[in-house]
């Protein structure tokens, strides 16, 4: 078994021709594998959402992190790039839809990729790989905590957001939601209702919740982590990724 890995900054073509500073992490390993798309959290584009990326090449997944915010310049400190979208309330949603397509079709073309693609985030991120399973032709999705899925964003939100209700007749693809009792946005009774639509569309999809969770319960770098909740969580993920994204 080879286990070792390669990982380092890349450039990717996002949407509109753009070009992105994006974070790859592969195994040096010659076996088929499939690709796993990071979309990082509001914060941005940081050493936690590497080391994320990371943990998926260590299980076998070609996986790449693309900085959704490097349209605020090449010479902008990661910090920086984030006050300015934040400051703007996020990232459109169709320039988060091109970016992760290019990102998808980097990782589908590097050598042993088995043509098959994830996407997983984190808070915002959460409720953009829900969007991009929406939007794009994938083969399964991870919502980690994503606010702004069932419900639109409230009126005094940094964060803009709309529902994603209109969009869920085309979900392509089995969706795993991983959430927090004790969390505020999404709070229980939202993701009840967004289960509740995806039951009434017939579409696949699994939810976890945990009791002494909230927002943020997998940042290992804040309070917010709860390692009982997390260690499970990953083990779910790993276990979705495995059937969903395996070579046939």
């Amino acid at each position: 078994m080879n286990d070792a890995m390669w990982a380092g900054t890349v450039g990717i073509t996002g949407g509109g021709g753009a070009e992105l500073e994006a974070y790859l992490a592969r195994p040096l390993g010659d076996a088929p594998r499939g690709g796993v798309v990071v979309i990082h959290h509001l914060p941005g584009y940081d050493a936690a959402t590497k080391e994320i990326t990371r943990r998926f090449a260590a299980h076998g997944y070609a996986a790449v992190c693309p900085n959704l915010y490097s349209r605020e310049g090449a010479d902008v400190s990661p910090d920086d790039q984030a006050a300015a979208v934040r400051a703007r309330g996020g990232v459109p949603d169709e320039q988060v839809v091109a970016d992760v397509a290019g990102a998808a079709e980097y990782l589908n073309s590097l050598d042993h990729a088995n043509g098959r693609i994830g996407t997983i985030g984190y808070c915002s991120g959460g409720r953009q790989s829900f969007l991009i399973a929406c939007s794009l032709r994938i083969d399964a999705a991870v919502d980690c905590y994503g606010a702004f899925v069932y419900n639109e964003s409230p009126p005094d939100s940094p964060v803009k957001g709309l529902s994603l209700v209109p969009k869920m007749p085309d979900l392509s693809c089995p969706v795993l939601g991983l959430f927090g009792d004790e969390d505020r946005f999404p709070s229980p009774d939202e993701v009840a209702a967004l289960d509740a639509e995806l039951n009434r569309l017939g579409k696949e999809h699994e939810f976890h919740s945990y009791p002494d969770a909230g927002h943020a319960f997998f940042a290992t770098d804040r309070p917010s982590y709860r390692p009982k909740a997390a260690v499970d969580g990953w083990k779910k993920i790993f276990d979705f990724f495995g059937r969903h994204l395996t070579a046939a």
